[in-house]
């Protein structure tokens, strides 16, 4: 027998006289700062080597022929680490908080885990919304901890019901918590990707895992046997055996919804719908097409700056489109992504509004609009999900939009307005201008700075665009008529205050006659 990690776990086989033990396993870790699942070949412990060479000699002499040096295995470990060090923690945290035991921080485990492993859990809680700020749990948290289930897959289940597609997002989070039941033997790959098309969707695998289960479902209702079934299944390159576990997992889930009182619907969910619920619980695993070495743009740009490829095994690798969500991302000899569907950007800001990134850029005055406008960029986990949208500045930078709003529309005449002091001020300000070309003079105009002071000093702080400008001063201007009217005094400088029009002759306006 050749042994791996399977036959670790005190397997015993009768008649097994040799073991040949390659020293290796392949062991899946949790990377706490790509957020990614990582399945990486090892050299086991020799713990766990003594365990496969415990598989021979059950009832008889045995030999286990181990294809490593006796110096190797001495220096290896002796235990392997357990699950707790090499698993994402949320799970852990969720149930804890639930059941109202101590912190995880000071919980007494065997093998306390490391906190960075522990933030990670809480930050996967937090994208979820089933903690808040402090770490404490939500209603959605108290949700999620009543399914039995992975805290994203849960997550899914329960936006399903808000967008009314909990039937279908039952059969694939089913599917997403055993393993896939569609075979692709080495030898007949063409012919199994042939079998699978007609379970297959352009735009989504998810959709693939609901054909396929529309299609068992059938199959069990129609077939007088059981081996019938399976012979069938075989056909199909599918395994009968994980497609009952499927069925069985389903079965546990819709009895859980059932007694939560939640409802399936009747009719069919559009495609929008069904993927915004599964989104909710993968927004950590979607991605966005750039363009790779080759020029072929195949990979994908990812939360956190991770890049990635698509499975080579996907039959819609080629048609998912330019942003997509995966199910799950797995490092092997590179990191890929499995199980996909595209998806819209606007999905990204509408379901993870609570997780983007908002920054804006070149505040400026449009007359057209009467507001100060901004351009903004949104970024998610470092994807830009929109930029260069036009929006309102005032509730992002309302001391800032009010400044741009005074010098702009009130001190540099950029405003479209019938308010009456509005045209008095420019009025006063063009004849102050014609006397300064009149007398040759750039120093009769006080400066914008000093014309600037006296609006701001009148002008409430929480006014920055045209609108509430002008609803307050309507309502004020009641009360004194010469709200925000200047003066010629006010408008040119104490040397200068002696220059008025009298001292210029007024040009005739007709040639003088002979």
């Amino acid at each position: 027998m050749l042994a791996t990690n399977v036959a670790e776990t005190s397997l015993t086989v009768p008649g097994i006289r040799y073991v040949v033990d390659t020293g290796l396993a392949r062991v899946k870790r949790y990377s706490y700062r790509n957020k990614v699942e990582q399945l990486q070949i090892e050299s086991i412990s020799q713990a766990a080597a003594n365990q496969r060479a415990g598989r021979c000699g059950r009832v008889a002499d045995g030999v286990c022929i181990r294809l490593y040096e006796e110096s190797d295995f001495l220096g290896r470990v002796r235990f392997t680490d357990p699950e707790i060090l090499r698993s994402s923690l949320a799970a852990v945290i969720l149930r804890m908080k639930a059941l109202r035991l101590t912190e995880i921080e000071s919980f007494p485990f065997i093998e306390p885990p490391l906190g960075r492993a522990v933030a990670d859990g809480y930050q996967l809680l937090q994208e979820l919304g089933a903690v808040d700020d402090a770490n404490q749990l939500t209603g959605t948290g108290r949700q999620l901890a009543k399914l039995p289930l992975d805290p994203r897959v849960a997550r899914m289940i329960l936006a399903a019901r808000e967008h009314h597609c909990l039937r279908e997002v039952l059969v694939i989070a089913s599917a997403l918590s055993v393993q896939d039941p569609r075979e692709r033997p080495q030898e007949a790959q063409e012919a199994a990707d042939q079998a699978h098309r007609k379970f297959m969707d352009e735009k989504s695998e998810f959709l693939g895992w609901v054909k396929l289960w529309k299609w068992f479902e059938e199959a069990v209702a129609h077939k007088k046997s059981n081996k019938q079934l399976q012979d069938q299944c075989r056909a199909s390159f599918l395994s009968h055996v994980r497609l009952r576990e499927w069925r069985d997992v389903h079965s546990q889930l819709l009895t859980t919804v059932t007694e939560q009182g939640w409802r399936l619907n009747d009719s069919e969910p559009t495609f929008e719908q069904l993927h915004k619920a599964l989104l909710t619980g993968l927004l950590g695993n979607v991605g966005c097409r750039i363009e790779d070495s080759d020029g072929k743009g195949r990979e994908y740009l990812g939360a956190r700056g991770i890049k990635f490829h698509l499975w080579p095994g996907s039959l819609i690798a080629r048609k998912v489109g330019r942003w997509l969500m995966a199910a799950e991302l797995v490092e092997t000899s590179r990191l890929f992504a499995r199980t996909l569907a595209r998806i819209e950007p606007e999905w990204l800001e509408q379901v993870g509004r609570h997780l983007l990134k908002v920054s804006w850029s070149d505040p400026h005055w449009e007359k057209k609009a009467g507001q100060v406008l901004a351009l903004e960029r949104a970024t998610l986990y470092g994807l830009v999900v929109y930029q260069h949208r036009r929006v309102h500045y005032g509730p992002m930078n309302p001391k800032e939009a009010r400044e741009i709003f005074i010098r702009r529309a009130l001190v540099e005449g950029e405003f479209d307005t019938r308010l009456p002091f509005y045209a008095h001020n420019q009025r006063l300000v063009r004849e102050i201008e014609n006397l300064e070309h009149k007398s040759r003079r750039q120093d009769v105009l006080v400066d914008d700075e000093l014309i600037y002071a006296f609006y701001d000093r009148a002008i409430p702080a929480d006014i920055c665009q045209q609108t509430t400008f002008e609803q307050w001063y309507q309502a004020e201007s009641a009360k004194d008529r010469k709200l925000l009217y200047l003066n010629r005094e006010e408008l040119m400088r104490h040397e200068a205050a002696g220059i008025t029009t009298d001292l210029f002759p007024r040009p005739c306006p007709w040639p003088a006659s002979t």
